[in-house]
């Protein structure tokens, strides 16, 4: 399988995740404790593969400058975006419903536009840099891909799970994960192809702006999800997901 068309399998196979929460969310009731446990779990796989796989991975190609450019880059360039778009009513798109203070808007609000390219734009870093991790001809990173799935099933699990409580249909739901899963396809193709040939510190800040913007979308979004319905052992959940994924990165 040539290296374009890897990454798009594998960038298919991570956005997946996303499908597989949403239905769990649609056709199983589960309690809210679970779902923000399972976030819980996602915040704590992701940093650690920010911090040991991306970052780890971008400064060893391109040293402190390159990284430290590309993180804070991408965490700007994140947070401008997510400030655009949760005005537009997609402010909280990942929570599932708990808190009726902090719940997705209702469908007839007209903000299905906004929620979907909010949820587009969380999941379009991740996809990129598993294009990315396909340069050089050594195989994707499989560490990478295990974290972007065990990411994304609690994120489209906990979002699905709001929308269905917001009362939007079954085929916006699965229409906007299934299509997320396909962009995270294509994503995937165009970093790859995108960054082909190009020099250690370019490609060292593009896995460095993906590892920033993961990060800001983290505490942004997930983290006060996971710690609305477990504060009390959220951190100790997000441990377990950290290690998890800590596991990967040493034995991978």
């Amino acid at each position: 399988m040539s290296g374009v068309w890897a990454a798009g399998f594998w960038g298919l196979v991570g956005g997946s995740a996303l499908v597989l929460g949403a239905a769990i969310a649609w056709f199983a009731t589960l309690p809210q404790r679970l779902i923000a446990s399972i976030m819980a779990i996602g915040a704590g796989v992701l940093i650690s593969a920010v911090a040991f796989d991306l970052m780890d991975e971008a400064f060893r190609r391109g040293g402190f400058d390159s990284t430290a450019t590309g993180f804070l880059g991408g965490a700007i360039v994140y947070t401008l975006a997510n400030l655009i778009v949760s005005r537009r009513g997609a402010k909280h798109r990942k929570r599932s419903g708990s808190n009726p203070h902090e719940r997705q808007p209702d469908a007839r609000s007209g903000s299905g536009a906004a929620i979907a390219i909010g949820a587009l734009l969380d999941g379009i870093p991740e996809s990129v840099v598993i294009g990315v991790s396909l340069l050089g001809g050594a195989g994707v990173s499989a560490v990478t891909v295990a974290a972007v799935f065990l990411s994304n099933v609690p994120e489209g699990l906990s979002s699905a799970a709001g929308m269905k409580a917001a009362g939007r249909s079954p085929a916006y739901v699965f229409g906007v994960w299934g299509g997320i899963a396909g962009a995270s396809a294509v994503a995937a193709m165009i970093g790859n192809v995108a960054l082909a040939g190009s020099g250690p510190d370019l490609i060292a800040g593009v896995t460095a702006v993906a590892a920033g913007a993961i990060l800001a979308m983290l505490v942004d979004t997930m983290i006060p999800e996971a710690t609305e319905a477990t504060h009390d052992y959220s951190g100790l959940i997000a441990v377990v997901g950290f290690l998890i994924a800590f596991v990967l990165t040493k034995s991978g």
